[in-house]
């Protein structure tokens, strides 16, 4: 007889598809290096690492994929249960994102104590509403403040509070998945021509403004690229590391000619190929499957840890503001991950089940009182 413990076990087992847990740890060192690479003395333009950007949006990718694994077939079969899946969300997300706000407007009180001049954008009291209810990247903060990244987790947000859109839509689809990747394709290159054309600049390159819409696209080509996985007709193991190691190949030339209408669904193709990699090989590796649970602390603490290690080291060598010689570079970056690994185990894990027990209590509160 199976214990509800253990089937509950045995379905996070199913959930977790460890390659591509390792492969977010990969999107979010792609993020960090984009951002730190102008700190580091004498570096040169490097086209893979100017795109690092786009990290973000293999993140967008990936909640598409896994949020598709774990909940379309519920949702398409009607057992999807809206409550607890955003309770489930804001437990994964808020706690962290609230911690590392607290941190940035902490570091302005010290600062400004201190005399030390700060961004103008760090604290931007206007936009903190925005950033409390996590819709700060959906056009209604006046100012990009705080800890800045958090504007993905909004977008995040956005997507998974029209996740049953996304996922109904996607289900419909089932049959021809090859069909959904193609729509979903045709849509992100079309929008982001479109929006370039109208805007000036780049969706890629949005952020607190237009967080919102620059996600829709790549959640939708995530859960697209799930239909394709859940189907199972994808070449032998051997044919994809090809093809993934192809993606990569194309992803560094269109780096170097700024395309990044086709980094996007390239990035989709090497995650798709990933994903059938297998828990047991080099991808679901221990170390890094560890590494890519803690990859959301290290998104959510680069900036803050980044603030405070490059003025501290200017003030020890003496350097002010200038560029970092490499050995101290390179220890400020190593440095992120067991400062992610305490915010993960010391704030993210426990805080996620007391959001989860909460929401579970008001969810039964409610039931009791519409019940009466």
């Amino acid at each position: 007889m199976t214990t509800p413990i253990r089937a509950a076990v045995s379905q996070a087992s199913a959930d977790n598809i460890q390659p591509l847990t390792s492969l977010r740890f990969f999107a979010a060192v792609w993020v960090i290096l984009y951002s730190y690479w102008s700190a580091l003395e004498g570096a040169i333009p490097i086209g893979i690492i100017e795109k690092g950007y786009l990290g973000v949006d293999l993140f967008f990718i990936l909640s598409g994929f896994i949020l598709s694994h774990v909940y379309m077939t519920s949702l398409g079969e009607g057992r999807f249960r809206y409550g607890s899946f955003i309770v489930n969300r804001l437990a994964r997300v808020y706690p962290l994102h609230l911690a590392t706000l607290c941190f940035a407007i902490l570091l302005w009180g010290a600062a400004t104590l201190k005399g030390i001049s700060v961004d103008k954008n760090l604290v931007n009291w206007p936009s903190l509403p925005a950033h409390l209810f996590l819709v700060q990247a959906w056009g209604l903060a006046p100012e990009a403040s705080f800890n800045h990244p958090s504007w993905s987790i909004s977008a995040e947000w956005f997507a998974y509070l029209l996740f049953p859109v996304f996922g109904t839509v996607a289900w419909s689809m089932r049959a021809r998945p090859w069909l959904a990747v193609g729509l979903s394709v045709t849509f992100l290159v079309s929008l982001y021509m479109i929006f370039e054309a109208f805007m000036g600049f780049k969706l890629t390159s949005a952020t607190v403004f237009w967080g919102a819409l620059r996600i829709v696209p790549t959640f939708m080509l995530g859960c697209a690229l799930y239909l394709v996985w859940r189907s199972g007709k994808l070449a032998p193991q051997v044919a994809l590391m090809g093809a993934a190691a192809s993606s990569l190949i194309v992803i560094a030339a269109a780096s170097w000619l700024k395309i990044d209408a086709l980094i996007v669904p390239m990035l989709g193709l090497m995650l798709l190929c990933v994903s059938r990699f297998g828990n047991g090989g080099v991808m679901g590796n221990r170390v890094l499957v560890y590494l890519g649970e803690v990859s959301f602390a290290m998104y959510m603490v680069y900036v803050p840890w980044k603030w405070v290690y490059l003025n501290v080291m200017g003030i020890v060598l003496g350097t002010g503001d200038a560029p970092l010689p490499l050995l101290w570079w390179v220890v400020g970056l190593i440095a992120i991950v067991p400062v992610a690994m305490l915010g993960h185990h010391i704030v993210e894990l426990p805080m996620r089940n007391v959001v989860r027990h909460l929401g579970d209590r008001l969810r039964y509160r409610l039931a009791y009182r519409l019940a009466r």
